[in-house]
């Protein structure tokens, strides 16, 4: 597949000039920085688009930072610069099994966020980690959580005139995090989150528990039977399953049934906290 020549490729150096760009352009414009999805869907000819805005050499959006307890991902960090971020393990773990090792070298955590696509790992456990983004415009910025980032298939809050600047993922040593998915094809059929504090074996509290991939967008899945349970405890689990397979809305695919998706929901919701004993 090649990919159409019939558009303006620009490349802003700043932060200021890609969103003056996209002020000036509006929706005859597209943002890219590894362009994995994108690229794709403009070979294949489903989005079609007169200019494109290469950020990937823009120097402000290629650090992490760590800053006031929170780790600031630029937007043009690839999956591959976070395989082996010790901040955030279960983050890492989650970058080293996304897609394949030529998508996690181009594509980025910002712009698998930006595309909103449904099937994709990294959502679930942004939200259960509270993670927001960053997001510039011509005229204003603006700071939104992931969970409210993300409003449908492939739709997101981004304004025509805005860019993600950087994903901030908050750090708390007492938190862990998990992440588990089940995955036959290209995408995760269903991926599931966990993040909680564990006083020895003991929940401190209910853990945030956050089902993605299977779904429109990240579902949170009730977890209030965890509190003050140990992190094993059977019935606990079993409650938590139930209430998985309840809270997401899947459909038949090549995937598996919508009664297959649920069942599986409840399974990795169970793994995912387990999985916080060890993280990752």
């Amino acid at each position: 597949m090649l990919l159409p020549t019939d558009f303006e490729l620009h490349r802003p150096t700043t932060v200021a000039e890609a969103a003056a760009l996209r002020a000036e352009l509006g929706d005859t414009a597209a943002l890219y920085a590894g362009g994995t999805e994108l690229l794709l869907a403009m070979k294949l000819g489903v989005l079609e688009y007169e200019h494109l805005i290469d950020v990937k050499r823009i120097p402000a959006l290629r650090g992490i930072e760590r800053r006031d307890g929170e780790l600031r991902i630029g937007a043009a960090v690839t999956h591959r610069e976070l395989e082996t971020l010790p901040d955030l393990p279960a983050l890492a773990h989650l970058e080293r099994h996304v897609a394949n090792v030529r998508v996690r070298a181009a594509g980025t955590l910002a712009g698998n966020l930006a595309f909103g696509e449904p099937h994709a790992d990294p959502p679930a456990l942004l939200v259960a980690l509270g993670a927001r983004v960053a997001l510039v415009g011509a005229s204003a910025s603006r700071e939104l959580p992931v969970e409210d980032f993300l409003t449908g298939p492939y739709e997101t809050e981004l304004g025509e005139d805005e860019l993600i600047e950087a994903v901030i993922v908050p750090v708390d040593g007492a938190v862990r995090a998990a992440y588990r998915k089940f995955q036959v094809l290209e995408r995760p059929a269903v991926g599931v989150a966990a993040a909680g504090r564990l006083d020895g074996r003991v929940f401190d509290g209910a853990p945030v528990v956050v089902a993605g991939a299977v779904d429109e967008r990240p579902v949170r899945i009730p977890a209030d039977a965890l509190a003050g349970a140990a992190y094993d405890d059977p019935d606990a689990l079993a409650a938590l399953a139930a209430a998985a397979a309840e809270a997401v809305e899947p459909v038949d695919d090549l995937s598996g049934s919508e009664a297959y998706k649920r069942h599986l929901t409840g399974v990795l919701a169970q793994r995912a906290v387990l999985a916080l004993r060890g993280e990752g």
